[in-house]
């Protein structure tokens, strides 16, 4: 009696293969080219996060759905979802203001206390109005007694925002800085996402790493300095306004809106105490500087917050996220499934970071941003 080989023989089992054709292969569209990494490495599975998590960034409204219906059709079936990832609360985005933020609070906030946070928007086209900025004060307002929990700044504002003299709207605009203080005032923390990939902003050529993805959306690209800013010059107006609005709890969407120049969001994180940064939608530029962006977190373990930007929000994603975070894996596949990965041709790897570090970036930070008043969301009721 002996024992049998450790792994089974490939040659047993191995199909001939046809003589490759390689003067096709050598002209092979990259577009058809999908490679299959050979690493044979272990997988660590992650169904829930370490300690009861926040996703500080999501969209469960209207205004980002192609037929004008909610995101999510069935939002017991979302807490569920939630439940079995320990995921506690999520923040909605969508609230906008006026109707459409009652009927986001009702559906979210109202129905399910502590699980959901929604933040209304603002209509920033108004500042082309003669009253515009006035206007926007009050929305404002109504928007914090309604019961919006903060604000997002979407993109538009920077990149295609024009005000009544046809001149862009960038983030630093003196009636941005003012309404920003204002919702300081008001005790509503600001989500703020600024230009794009730095990709985006690059000439659509063959050198363009984003090419794929652009070549699916082209009206996603920014390049064209006779109609859009610059992305520095769009970053440097969002460090702008954060600097000049101190006593409002900024925090930069997609790791500070400039994932692929971590030395720019350090030195805002340096120059700006009220300034924290969420991860959402970049788990494809961090995972591929762990090293890099496992630095930043040491250096600033309060100012990072966990988000997805996954809308729908989908088991499959909570847990690459918490794969991400939590674990040491390496070369992973950040979009499986997907032929050509969407934001690169590349892999990403975990951060392995601590349990002091995760129960900061999960939980504790998004407090603190939150504010006291939204202390439920890890009350005992919801502890599991």
């Amino acid at each position: 009696m002996h024992d049998g080989p450790l792994t089974p023989d490939p040659d047993a089992t191995r199909d001939p293969a046809a003589t490759p054709d390689w003067a096709a292969l050598a002209n092979l569209p990259l577009t058809r080219w999908t490679p299959v990494s050979q690493l044979r490495r272990s997988t660590t599975s992650m169904p829930r996060s370490a300690v009861r998590s926040i996703d500080i960034h999501n969209h469960l409204g209207r205004w980002l759905t192609a037929d004008g219906d909610w995101m999510v059709d069935d939002v017991g079936a979302l807490i569920r979802l939630m439940d079995d990832h320990n995921v506690g609360t999520i923040v909605n985005l969508d609230g906008m203001w006026g109707d459409e933020l009652e009927a986001n609070l009702d559906r979210y906030d109202r129905a399910f206390p502590g699980r959901f946070a929604t933040f209304c928007q603002l209509d920033w086209a108004r500042l082309a109005e003669p009253d515009g900025a006035l206007a926007l004060a009050d929305s404002l307002r109504d928007s914090a007694a309604r019961g919006a929990r903060g604000v997002k700044v979407w993109k538009n504002l920077g990149l295609t925002l024009r005000d009544a003299g046809g001149d862009i709207i960038l983030p630093d605009d003196a009636r941005v800085v003012t309404l920003m203080r204002l919702a300081g005032e008001l005790g509503l923390p600001v989500l703020i996402h600024t230009a794009d990939p730095i990709a985006f902003f690059e000439p659509a050529d063959a050198s363009n790493e984003r090419l794929d993805e652009l070549l699916g959306s082209p009206d996603w690209w920014f390049g064209d300095p006779s109609r859009n800013p610059s992305f520095d010059h769009l970053l440097t107006a969002h460090a702008n306004l954060v600097l000049a609005c101190r006593g409002t709890r900024f925090v930069g969407a997609h790791a500070g809106c400039a994932a692929e120049d971590l030395d720019r969001v350090e030195q805002l994180l340096d120059r700006a105490a009220n300034y924290s940064i969420d991860i959402g939608g970049r788990m494809a530029e961090l995972g591929r500087q762990p090293r890099r962006f496992r630095a930043l977190i040491e250096r600033f373990p309060d100012r990072v917050l966990f988000g997805t930007d996954i809308y729908p929000a989908t088991a499959e994603q909570f847990e690459l996220h918490f794969r991400f975070l939590e674990t040491a894996d390496e070369a992973f596949e950040y979009a499986p499934g997907e032929d050509v990965p969407p934001q690169g041709r590349w892999t990403v790897s975990g951060l392995d970071l601590t349990a002091e570090q995760l129960d900061l970036i999960y939980r504790a930070n998004a407090e603190r941003i939150l504010g006291t008043g939204f202390l439920g969301i890890a009350s005992p009721r919801l502890a599991r």
